[in-house]
């Protein structure tokens, strides 16, 4: 499951009159942790100014994320469910949220209702917000980087295969 942090990056930019403007960005990246998060937010974010400052990252709980080719805003949904609590027979209402990127709140709803077709629970979309996120990075395996081994480690595989090969011997 993705967890998710909401990171905010501030930089300085000059304007047409020459004047800095300070710039406030936010962003959502899927990560482990706070650290990880910082991390690829560093290494995804470039605004080409030399004074870029990840500013604060907060943990946003998220039960889905639609993402859909085209559609530049990202819109918050609360939908809640509907379920029958076995054991007391009564109707509990379960609260998640979701992410859409569409180009307007109708687009949202339309996609959130077409994205949830199959879902067999009732539930209702109560909530859709407009957000300032501006891009959305979700976990890629292809961007782990190959790890080098130090030259004085070695696997621990090797290390095993040594040890059982010295203990038969003895």
């Amino acid at each position: 499951m993705a967890s998710w942090y909401l990171g905010k990056i501030r930089y300085q930019k000059e304007d047409e009159a020459g004047s800095l403007k300070t710039i406030n960005e936010v962003y959502l990246v899927d990560a482990i942790s706070y650290t990880e998060a910082e991390a690829r937010l560093y290494k995804q974010i470039v605004t080409g100014a030399t004074d870029f400052s990840v500013a604060s990252i907060t943990r946003m709980r998220l039960a889905d994320l639609f993402t859909y080719e085209d559609g530049e805003k990202w819109f918050k949904c609360k939908v809640i469910y509907f379920s029958v609590d076995e054991k007391s027979g009564k109707e509990k209402k379960v609260v998640n949220y979701m992410l859409i990127n569409a180009d307007g709140i109708d687009q949202a709803l339309e996609r959130i209702t077409e994205s949830m077709r199959n879902f067999l629970i009732p539930y209702e979309t109560t909530d859709i917000n407009l957000t300032s996120i501006l891009d959305v990075f979700p976990y890629s395996a292809e961007e782990e980087e190959e790890v080098e081994i130090p030259a004085n480690m070695r696997p621990l595989v090797e290390v095993m295969a040594e040890r059982a090969a010295a203990a038969e011997n003895n």
